[in-house]
């Protein structure tokens, strides 16, 4: 069976409860790797600081990433992972309170794959989280050697 761990990255707590909670009450029991910011998110990807020795072979599945970050912005945070060999063909989904048109088209010219607003409704907050969750993880085709054991 395939372990398909989730890469949050987010720094506002009230956003990653609902997000832990949405996925909980869906029953969607993968783990779930919470960086709060973006230099954080770059270290648990790369196995440095504090996840030095981290297994890289072990990498998620799929990464939700906000764009309005403290240390590195969620677009650096974006452009990295498209610039590293082992990361580039992780599914990067970006979430983001932002409405700012310009700011989709940089996310997308980053390399994002969706671009999604989040909800301030935490009902629908919770159903998008368990849209992105159903697509990202169980309809979404990993390439084969990304797959792990």
């Amino acid at each position: 069976m395939e372990k398909k761990i989730i890469l949050l990255i987010e720094d506002n707590v009230d956003d990653e409860r609902l997000t832990l909670r949405a996925l909980r009450k869906s029953n969607v029991m993968n783990e779930l790797v919470i960086a709060a910011d973006g230099q954080q998110a770059l270290d648990y990807l790369f196995g440095q600081n504090e996840y030095d020795g981290r297994n890289l072979n072990s990498m998620p599945a799929v990464i939700i990433l906000d764009l309005k970050l403290p240390k590195l912005s969620g677009l650096e945070v974006l452009r990295r992972i498209r610039s590293d060999a082992r990361t580039k063909l992780i599914p990067v989904v970006v979430l983001t309170s932002s409405d700012d048109p310009n700011r989709i088209t940089e996310a997308y010219e980053a390399g994002a794959n969706s671009f999604v607003r989040k909800p301030s409704d935490p009902m629908d907050f919770s159903e998008m989280i368990l849209n992105l969750a159903m697509y990202w993880l169980l309809l979404n085709c990993i390439p084969s050697s990304r797959v792990e054991v």
